[in-house]
């Protein structure tokens, strides 16, 4: 499986897709603008994206627990950057083998061999024989967990084979970036009762995680607001000639939206209980124009080469308004084309008190000084979220600050104590829906746009992600 290249789509069906947005999806815009309608009551092929599949079957009443595995066994597709980062992880890991491994580069796959070797693990299976090969992983080895970190296309396909062959999924980020597959997910995973994870490391976050302590004790009062995103100046990244440079560019071609949501969106939504009590409900969307990745080509390449001559859709700057059920707001932004040092705001307003990143800081209404800000730094003696509190040391060395590590062990403790996941499909495919729901907002004037349910009413019932230890 190619963990760092996939096939150019085409300019003409580039422009195809950004016409059928514009037009396709007035019904879905419209409808959203009457008020709350049921998913898929507005008009066009979109709008039918948004409804529920006929053949999905009821959503569990809890959230699934699988039964107890007691070693896990592992296949891993797509072994680049980020891949081998969690194969490096999971050999630290009790209770787990990584058993196969699938790249469509040997050479991918070979190192990662070396890396479970060299942690004394038998040899993993290798599947190299062309970038479908997962389909072959996933019908023959005899595995309990496949991981992958693909491009974004692949993400589905892989996860729904894992699923269709008695496996559980787990995915990098975004789970999808259409509703279609959204749906495809959800369906395919309560039909055959496989847990499927999109792994968001950022919920991991060290300060995300203080955050979600102070929220869950009380401290921030109720949560009204939260504002998010992932601005990141990646344009040396989208033009390099290896890894993400051989795929992420082209998204921008021709999709003009949120293409990233979840590092940001993930940790809000839990402080929010998202799908556990609360629901996001509506979507407005708009962008700027597209200027950083046609100037950074012309700055970096000579005249005459092809890189530019290549023009966008993608708006450099994108910016979100989410409403949700209750009537909460939040704002996701997404910035990747322009100069700028790393963000992810990760602002959440209560009725007593804010947390804000960036830097980390807390306002406490009667606990901190009148009207001035104390540093994040200062609460972690006392509030220090416990899965942190129990395993900074173990994380020391992985990737992002320790969350990688975190997020790979409390996938393999879930499994192994046939407990619900942190994060499940559900959660997946609600904030994977913000990339396709974007694209249909900017591309029928910032209309709003309405969020399916993925749970179909059951985000009433469920209980909130619980501050859960090591």
């Amino acid at each position: 499986m190619r963990d760092d290249r996939e096939t150019t789509a085409t300019r003409a069906a580039g422009l195809d897709r950004r016409d059928f947005l514009k037009t396709g999806a007035l019904g879905v815009a419209a409808g959203a603008l009457t008020g709350c309608s049921e998913p898929g009551s507005g008009q066009g092929a979109l709008a039918r994206s948004a409804a529920v599949p006929q053949a999905l079957a009821t959503p569990p009443d809890h959230p699934l627990a699988a039964p107890p595995i007691g070693h896990v066994r592992i296949g891993y597709v797509g072994v680049g950057g980020m891949g081998t980062a969690h194969v490096r992880n999971l050999v630290r890991i009790d209770g787990c083998t990584v058993t196969a491994v699938c790249d469509i580069r040997e050479a991918h796959a070979e190192r990662a061999a070396a890396i479970i070797e060299e942690a004394g693990h038998p040899r993993p299976a290798l599947y190299t024989a062309g970038e479908t090969d997962f389909e072959r992983l996933c019908a023959e080895a005899d595995l309990d967990l496949v991981y992958t970190a693909t491009p974004w296309r692949w993400h589905v396909p892989v996860c729904v084979a894992a699923m269709e062959n008695g496996k559980h999924a787990a995915t990098e980020v975004p789970a999808a970036y259409t509703l279609d597959d959204c749906w495809r997910l959800v369906e395919t995973a309560e039909r055959t009762g496989r847990h499927c994870a999109m792994m968001e490391n950022v919920n991991y976050g060290r300060a995300e995680l203080l955050c979600l302590n102070l929220v869950r004790q009380g401290f921030l009062g109720e949560i009204l607001h939260a504002e998010c995103g992932y601005l990141h100046d990646l344009r040396g990244i989208k033009f390099a000639d290896e890894g993400e440079g051989l795929w992420r560019r082209d998204h921008s071609w021709t999709r003009n939206g949120n293409l990233y949501p979840t590092h940001g969106l993930g940790p809000v939504a839990n402080c929010m209980d998202i799908n556990r009590g609360d629901r996001f409900a509506l979507l407005v969307s708009m962008s700027s124009p597209s200027r950083g990745l046609q100037e950074w080509a012309i700055a970096n390449y000579p005249e005459g080469h092809p890189k530019r001559a290549e023009t966008f859709a993608l708006g450099d700057v994108n910016g979100s308004l989410i409403q949700t059920a209750l009537g909460r707001t939040i704002y996701v932004a997404h910035d990747t084309n322009l100069p700028r040092p790393y963000d992810r705001i990760n602002k959440v307003q209560g009725t007593r008190g804010i947390f804000q990143g960036y830097p980390d800081r807390v306002y406490i209404e009667s606990r901190s000084p009148s009207h001035r800000w104390e540093e994040a730094e200062e609460y972690y003696e006392e509030f220090e979220h416990p899965l942190w509190r129990a395993l900074r040391e173990a994380s020391i060395g992985a990737g992002h600050g320790g969350m990688d590590f975190m997020e790979d062990y409390r996938l393999i403790k879930c499994l192994r104590e046939g407990l619900p996941l942190d994060m499940n499909v559900y959660d997946a495919a609600a904030l994977s829906a913000v990339c396709e729901l974007s694209e249909i907002s900017v591309a029928n004037g910032s209309q709003p746009v309405e969020f399916p349910d993925f749970t179909r009413g059951k985000w009433r019932e469920w209980a909130p992600w619980p501050v859960v230890t090591a």
